[in-house]
């Protein structure tokens, strides 16, 4: 006789679960993995995903512009009737009298508006940090506004103001007895007059920005070079100038380039005139692209223009960049 106790039967409540509640409770089964997504979405691929968009803007609307300028500047002819012609356009913007002219012009602008108009920032910078100004946020503002100015409109506005027969600045003059100038009929004053009009617009822009890099210095240096006895003009080539100097790097070479680039200015107050006295290497470049539809020549001038910029923003970085 077997002495194994008798299996128990299962409770009726607990016998089985319902077929509608057997799986309610229970994780679902891996389903089959999605290789396509998994590869698409994942620590590596998503931070490229998500520039995409930035690189393809720059592909289609900087980096083929740019290709196909070059391609046009290998072209000669008019409008439709292009052909390929080598180097030919750059030969003869070696040769073009009035492209060396345009150069000069914009050379002669840039040499004596960009320190113009930086050491003038620079003072008015100075002058905004001191503790002794009054309501300096007013001023501030006061100095900045000009920037905010829309090039043309500036333009419009000193082409007013320079008038020679019924200007505001020929009426000051002669309230002191000075006779009027022609300010945009002569080539030395209408050059001068384009000074006027950019040191106005872009001095305090820099003034800003030499404001940000000055309130940046640490005073524990100045509080240290004043108890070694050195003076304002002493603390001001030991400790500021050096201090700026990235900010001042920053802004000459922006200077630089936009100056290289001119062309609102002269092409509202006086049109490249008198005698292509104020012509700028943009200028001849619009008027060979805009107006004789020589854009295979056009093309040569802008990168002839952009190869000047690169050689000067890469000397400026060199002479006054950090010395390691």
């Amino acid at each position: 006789m077997s002495l194994a106790p008798p299996e128990r039967a299962p409770a009726t409540g607990a016998a089985t679960a319902p077929a509608g509640s057997a799986g309610r409770g229970a994780r679902r089964p891996a389903g089959p993995d999605r290789p396509g997504r998994r590869r698409l979405l994942t620590r590596t691929s998503v931070p490229y995903l998500l520039i995409m968009p930035a690189v393809l803007g720059f592909a289609v609307f900087k980096a083929y512009p740019i290709a196909a300028s070059f391609w046009i500047s290998l072209n000669t002819g008019n409008g439709d009737a292009q052909r390929f012609a080598g180097l030919a356009n750059y030969r003869r913007l070696l040769a073009d009298p009035l492209f060396w002219t345009a150069l000069r012009n914009t050379g002669l602008i840039l040499v004596v508006q960009v320190p113009l108009m930086l050491g003038l920032a620079l003072l008015v910078a100075l002058g905004l940090n001191s503790a002794k100004v009054w309501l300096r946020p007013l001023w501030r503002l006061g100095v900045f506004v000009p920037s905010l100015t829309g090039l043309v409109a500036a333009g419009v506005m000193f082409s007013v103001i320079l008038n020679r027969d019924a200007g505001l600045l020929n009426w000051v003059l002669s309230l002191v007895g000075i006779d009027p100038v022609n300010w945009l009929g002569s080539p030395f004053w209408a050059r001068v007059g384009i000074v006027l009009v950019i040191t106005w617009h872009y001095t305090g822009y820099n003034a800003v920005m030499y404001l940000a890099g000055l309130q940046g210095i640490p005073k524990e240096l100045y509080e240290a070079a004043m108890v070694d006895g050195a003076g304002p003009v002493r603390r001001f080539f030991a400790i500021t100038l050096p201090q700026l100097r990235p900010i001042l790097l920053l802004t000459v070479v922006l200077s630089t380039i936009g100056t290289l680039q001119l062309f609102d200015e002269p092409y509202v107050l006086t049109g490249g005139g008198p005698d292509n006295a104020t012509l700028t290497v943009t200028m001849y470049l619009y008027d060979n692209g805009f107006t004789y539809f020589d854009f295979g020549y056009a093309s040569a001038l802008a990168y002839a223009l952009a190869t000047i910029v690169s050689v000067l923003g890469i000397l400026q970085v060199r002479l006054m960049g950090e010395r390691r």
